[in-house]
Parts: structure tokens; C-alpha cells; sequence
């Protein structure tokens, strides 16, 4: 079975797609997809939506799992991510893609245990998890894995590790 997590951003959108077999999880790919700044929302939007279509044409995951918003003070960014999302979830439906969404605590809890978890202690438990050297870098791509690793936690009747 393979996931796609998503962690979704309007400048920077992590990606990270991991592999679960006979319990085990591995990282197939990861990394982030940016779109320069000042560039009308449009333009950013399709940019975002294409590279996540290819990126599911390559990878080929099962599922989709993505964060879902946060509200926070910053009304502009809030609705920005939200178009962010609204299209990473598009190409997700368009590659047939079962899409599933998780609140940051939800996150935190699951990959450390800790629902007040940092952002450092989240990235140690998704290296830890997939048997990396270092943990992925930017930390959006390390986001999008603990996405996708929640799931895999999350979704009953698979062997977990």
C-alpha cells in the first residue's frame, strides 16, 4: 500500500509518499512544491495542481492524506492555504484517489504519542519511523510524511509495527 501525505501551502506544499509492506513503512519519495512569490494565486494554484497530478502518476499511492487547516490570526494565508488544499485535493479526486484529512493534533499524537508535540520532536519520530539517516528535509516535506504515516496508524485492519 502506498499514501501520499500532504502538507499544504500556497508557497511551499509538502509531499511525501511512503510504502507500507508486511508492516513495514518505507519513504519512496518526498520533497516540496513551490511556486514564486508575487505570482498571481491562478498561476500558483494550476503550478501546484500540476506537479501533484505528476507526482501521483510517478508514485502511484493508494491513498491521500492531507492536514487539515489550522485557523490561525493570519486570515490571508488561512484562505490561501485553504485554495492550497482545496486543489491538492482535486488532483488527488482526478488520479481516483480515496483522500482522508487530519488536524494537526491529530498528527502530533499519532507519530509521537503527544498531541503537544514540537516540530523538531515530530520530524525525529518520522525519521525514527521510516529508518532514515536524517530527518527529511524542509521541514514541509517531513510534515507531509507524518501525514501520511498518521494514516497508515490510523486506518484500522492493517498490521501496524
Amino acid at each position: 500500500m502506498r499514501i501520499i501525505g500532504i502538507d499544504p501551502g500556497t508557497g511551499i506544499l509538502g509531499f511525501g509518499v511512503i510504502e507500507v509492506a508486511k508492516g513495514k513503512m518505507k519513504m519512496i519519495d518526498a520533497g516540496v512544491v513551490t511556486t514564486p512569490a508575487h505570482t498571481p494565486l491562478d498561476v500558483r494554484l494550476e503550478d501546484i495542481f500540476d506537479s501533484l497530478t505528476e507526482i501521483i502518476a510517478d508514485t502511484k499511492p493508494d491513498f491521500m492524506s492531507i492536514e487539515k487547516l489550522f485557523f490561525s490570526q493570519n486570515v490571508t494565508t488561512a484562505m490561501s492555504v485553504s485554495h492550497a488544499r482545496g486543489v491538492a485535493m482535486l488532483a488527488g479526486r482526478k488520479g481516483g484517489l480515496p483522500i482522508t484529512e487530519y488536524t494537526p493534533l491529530q498528527i502530533k499524537q499519532t507519530v509521537t504519542g503527544y498531541g503537544k508535540a514540537d516540530k523538531k520532536q515530530v520530524q525525529e519520530m518520522v525519521r525514527i519511523q521510516l529508518g532514515l539517516s536524517e530527518v527529511p528535509k524542509p521541514d514541509d516535506c517531513a510534515d507531509a510524511l507524518a501525514v501520511a504515516i498518521t494514516h497508515y496508524l490510523m486506518t484500522p485492519g492493517i498490521m501496524k509495527i
